[in-house]
């Protein structure tokens, strides 16, 4: 509260202005009449008294704009009449610029941290616009007459642009107009009214002015990237629009878009269609999991008043299943459908020959532009003895057929976790080996001790603060040797899982040729527009970065696509701030936006609020009580920073949590909204009731019950 009495006591004494400058007249001294009647007072007294009269209008003019009140105009015409062009325009635009730092400054203490708590979400890519070009945009609205500057005055004091650089560009942009004004004021006694001096035609030539910065900089960008693409020969005319290369998830999305606004495009995969997420990631390995939840149930048969339960299974008759799932998901990603659709899908390695041509299989593409979506492949590590060891990736270990007895999983992270789990429940002994301190680092970490604690009462080794130092075979036994924080551990397995991330594929088609640009991490480098240092070539998914989702990928693909075709007459920048992201262990880990630790990591101010499944009646149902839904808040506000949830089918229900972060819902409609009963999504209404709670208004409570009292009396 007392950091509010500064606010309070400013917004009063802003007020008494006003209110004193209504109530005296003073209106009527700042209007062109009373200007005109009394130059010649004013003439005679600023020759007496020169220094004075230029100290008292500096302030006055300060003054008046600081508070953004009406009148500047009139002041400007007073520069000129009193103390002629050169005198004038220094006067007025120093104290001009002054003026409005400081209706800048009062905007920002009473209403920055305000509006940006409230809206934070919705205008952080315009401070991020401002951060980066707030300088230029500025100087353009200042060349413009047709804002009014208190407005600019007010609206760009709520973004964080340097007061500085607010100074400065002020004091350059507004030169011109105070010069058009200042030099109208030496020719007063001509002026009948303020519409001789803001004509039309001036008021044009101004705006014209104004967006000259802006059409330069498109300008700008058109010879740069004409530059760019000059040293290769541009053909005439081309086979296609666009030519995507890799057909996962971000290749498909792309060239459907393309083939749904009518442009000719080309799908190249040198493999099959449908990338790693169908053949050898999410699809294989929720098939998998799906399994081996079923055997699952079976081992908790008593927990739902079974004497006992088993099933009889081949593991080799599972994998087969796995495979049938791929089989039956297919036509979604398959040539068949995506041709039906109007894209020309080409099977063949892609070589890019220049930013217009892609060969493939001895045939020349032309193309307008070209969308990298290589995507990645599991990350080997440089180990000691690995060369000795018949290794399996999240590529190979599908065509495993024989259940390992003792399977060894090198890295805890979402693939590692998610498989170690399956096999675990199939029967294998599993050993899960992390350098990391703990499990799933990136989560929160009480949805990490869920599943760690999960993972011991099913049977899994979790050995962490564990490095791979190397592999030795000792006689028909396969071993591994850890560094440890106790010293050197030996591990026995029959099968070793290499689960430590993935790899992008950016390399060996072209671009390292063409020059285009990779990152320190390998990715390809490009801007918010996902345009690479080659303007007409796009990248998405694994190689471009930051996050290696499937959805992911498909998000960035409508933006790659989109500017790819309509650029430079539109462009969109990709939007990456609601990303959510599960992993599928059983419960799940569902989270999105800021966790607790990253939000401590950060400094970011936040309230928590947690409701645990084992209140919810249809987990309770379900015997699937274990887990819980997280919603960090803004401090008093029911605006979601972020959220983790853990429990059975958490990924199918938090998706209306990450619909509320993206269009900006708090938690109270959350609340307000009817929720099916029993639902587990009703999850997400309590947690909302446990924000309400917290934040119930216990004063207006009291009234309400004296008010209760009193009827009952």
């Amino acid at each position: 509260m007392r950091k509010l009495i500064p606010k309070f006591l400013l917004i009063a004494a802003i007020a008494a202005i006003f209110i004193a400058y209504q109530s005296l007249g003073l209106s009527e001294f700042l209007n062109l009449e009373y200007l005109k009647n009394r130059q010649n007072d004013f003439q005679s007294y600023y020759q007496s008294h020169i220094f004075q009269t230029l100290l008292a209008y500096f302030a006055i003019y300060i003054f008046v704009t600081a508070l953004s009140l009406p009148g500047a105009t009139i002041m400007t015409l007073a520069g000129g009449a009193l103390f002629g062009f050169v005198t004038g325009l220094i006067v007025v635009s120093f104290a001009s610029s002054i003026g409005a730092t400081l209706a800048f400054l009062a905007s920002r203490f009473l209403f920055r941290n305000a509006i940006q708590e409230r809206f934070g979400d919705k205008l952080r890519a315009i401070n991020d616009g401002v951060r980066r070009d707030g300088a230029f945009y500025l100087f353009t609205l200042r060349l413009v007459p047709l804002f009014p500057f208190f407005v600019i005055n007010l609206v760009m004091g709520l973004t964080p642009i340097p007061v500085a650089t607010y100074y400065w560009v002020s004091q350059i942009g507004m030169l011109a107009g105070t010069a058009v004004f200042v030099n109208a004021g030496t020719q007063l006694a001509k002026i009948d009214s303020l519409s001789d001096i803001s004509s039309p035609s001036l008021l044009l030539s101004f705006t014209l002015l104004g967006l000259f910065p802006l059409l330069a900089k498109k300008l700008l960008e058109l010879v740069k990237s004409r530059k760019s693409l000059s040293k290769w020969p541009k053909p005439e005319k081309f086979d296609y629009n666009v030519v995507v290369i890799g057909a996962g998830a971000g290749g498909l999305v792309s060239s459907y878009i393309a083939a749904a606004v009518k442009a000719k495009v080309a799908l190249v995969e040198e493999k099959a269609m449908g990338g790693d997420c169908l053949n050898t990631g999410c699809v294989p390995s929720k098939a998998l999991i799906r399994s081996a939840k079923i055997l699952s149930y079976a081992q908790r048969a008593k927990e739902f008043g079974f004497k006992s339960g088993t099933i009889e299974f081949d593991f080799s008759e599972v994998m087969e299943r796995v495979q049938r799932v791929i089989a039956t998901v297919a036509p979604h990603d398959s040539v068949e459908r995506y041709t039906s659709l109007g894209v020309e899908c080409i099977n063949g390695r892609a070589l890019i020959k220049s930013p217009y041509e892609v060969e493939v299989q001895g045939r020349l593409l032309t193309t307008k532009n070209i969308i990298i979506a290589t995507g990645g492949g599991p990350i080997v590590p440089k180990i000691d003895g690995l060369d000795q060891i018949k290794y399996l990736t999240s590529d190979t270990v599908w065509k495993l057929r024989t259940l390992p007895k003792n399977l060894l999983v090198i890295g805890a992270g979402p693939i590692g976790c998610e498989l170690a789990q399956c096999f675990s429940r199939f029967g294998s002994q599993v050993t899960m080996v992390d350098k990391a301190p703990t499990i799933m680092g990136k989560e929160d970490p009480e949805a990490v001790t869920i599943i760690a604690e999960r993972f011991k009462a099913e049977g899994i080794r979790v050995i962490t603060e564990a490095s791979a130092k190397k592999f030795v075979i000792a006689g028909s036994q396969k071993q591994l040797i850890c560094e440890t924080p106790k010293g050197e551990l030996t591990i026995e397995f029959d099968e070793v899982l290499l689960a430590l991330g993935r790899k992008v594929h950016a390399k060996g088609f072209g671009l390292e040729e063409l020059g285009v640009r990779l990152t320190d991490r390998g990715t390809i480098e490009h801007d918010e527009f996902l345009r690479t240092s080659i303007p007409n070539i796009y990248c998405v998914g694994d190689v471009a970065g930051p996050l290696q989702f499937t959805h992911f990928a498909a998000h960035q693909a409508w933006y790659a696509a989109v500017n790819a075709l309509f650029s430079p007459f539109r462009s969109f920048k990709a939007d990456y701030r609601v990303i959510p992201r599960i992993t599928f262990t059983d419960p799940e880990v569902a989270a999105v936006g800021l966790s607790e630790s990253e939000a401590k990591g950060k400094n970011v101010p936040y309230e928590v609020a947690i409701y645990k499944l084992d209140d919810l009646d249809r987990a309770i149902t379900d015997e699937e009580t274990h887990g819980f839904v997280k919603v960090l808040t803004v401090p008093g506000k029911d605006r979601i920073l972020g959220a983790t949830v853990v429990g059975s089918h958490a990924g199918d229900y938090f998706v209306e949590i990450v619909a509320a972060m993206r269009h900006g819902l708090g938690l109270n409609k959350i609340l307000s909204t009817v929720h099916a009963y029993p639902s587990l999504g009703e999850a997400n209404k309590y947690v909302a009731g446990v924000w309400r709670k917290a934040h119930a208004p216990e004063k207006l409570l009291l009234w309400v019950e004296r008010f209760h009292r009193w009827r009952r009396s």
